[in-house]
């Protein structure tokens, strides 16, 4: 039997759970690897035409790196790129940080049912728009009929200090981000051999000692895998996070203006489509970079623990 006749005999022996696999495969197909032919984008002055997107992009004048300069030419090049690599490891230490130690908390609470209330309050606002957050937090913030303002009598014009939104910012992702994130960490501790804690009991080890000795060892695969997908999207930002919740103020722009904010109000201004193609592309490069650069380091402490 050929290599054709085996494949096609694995094809049927399996066909149950390739099947099951099938509208996955399909989503990757149609929605992240066929677009990469649109990369060309960022290299033409685009230019629409009635013809159709392909006619458009053949037509279309090549301008080579000329998109790439709107992100690194301008004088806020530092600023937006500064702004989104901060948060974003601030986000990723602090959320890693707080989805872990939510997680063990859930874990350890003996009223399941309790605990799963807890979970599903914890869960919500991650399903929230940030439109709605923005309203949320404007509720708290309003210089005028804000709630911060009436329960400390101060007069405070929020939306005007940028000194204090980097910890706004910081707290409104955590608030809705970690609740979602401790979702797998908690799915990781629940997997852990009860028999391990049983016998570290007898042994006379405290909570906590349980906690240091065989929980966070053994969610270390996962925390390290979470940690490296998350790396890979350093570059990005969350655009409504950083554009509804400030309100698109100017005034803040210092400390909220990242690549992806820039690039919309640059799209609005200019309507320039091969530049935020560019800069997408420039984002997914770099996150790919990191991402294999730190799968590296990782197999070289702990082969096991790496993505591949």
């Amino acid at each position: 039997m050929g290599k054709i006749g085996r494949s096609a005999k694995d094809i049927m022996r399996n066909k149950v759970l390739l099947f099951m696999v099938l509208p996955g495969t399909l989503w990757f197909l149609f929605f992240s690897y066929l677009p990469m032919v649109g990369t060309v984008i960022a290299f033409k002055e685009y230019r629409f035409s009635r013809d159709g997107f392909w006619a458009s992009i053949i037509r279309s004048k090549w301008v080579g790196w000329d998109n790439f300069k709107f992100l690194f030419s301008t004088n806020d090049a530092f600023l937006i790129t500064r702004n989104t690599i901060l948060y974003n490891t601030a986000f990723i230490v602090l959320g890693l940080i707080m989805s872990v130690l939510l997680a063990v908390v859930l874990s350890e609470i003996a009223n399941k049912k309790l605990a799963k209330l807890y979970q599903t309050g914890m869960f919500l606002p991650y399903f929230l728009s940030w439109v709605v957050v923005g309203y949320f937090a404007f509720s708290f913030l309003s210089s005028e009929r804000g709630l911060l303002n009436q329960l400390f009598g101060s007069h405070i014009s929020w939306y005007s200090e940028s000194k204090y939104w980097p910890f706004i910012i910081i707290f409104v992702y955590l608030w809705k981000a970690v609740g979602y994130n401790s979702v797998v960490y908690l799915a990781a501790i629940m997997g852990i051999d009860k028999s391990l804690y049983e016998a570290a009991m007898i042994d006379g080890a405290s909570k906590f000692q349980q906690i240091r000795n065989i929980t966070l060892p053994l969610l270390n695969p996962i925390i390290i895998i979470m940690t490296l997908l998350a790396i890979g999207k350093i570059f990005y930002a969350d655009f409504g996070l950083f554009y509804q919740v400030p309100r698109n103020s100017g005034t803040l722009y210092s400390v909220t203006n990242v690549i992806d904010t820039y690039v919309y109000r640059g799209l609005k201004t200019t309507g320039e489509i091969g530049m935020s193609t560019a800069a997408g592309l420039y984002q997914s490069v770099v996150g790919f970079v990191l991402v294999l650069a730190s799968n590296y380091i990782v197999r070289k402490f702990d082969k096991d623990s790496a993505l591949f």
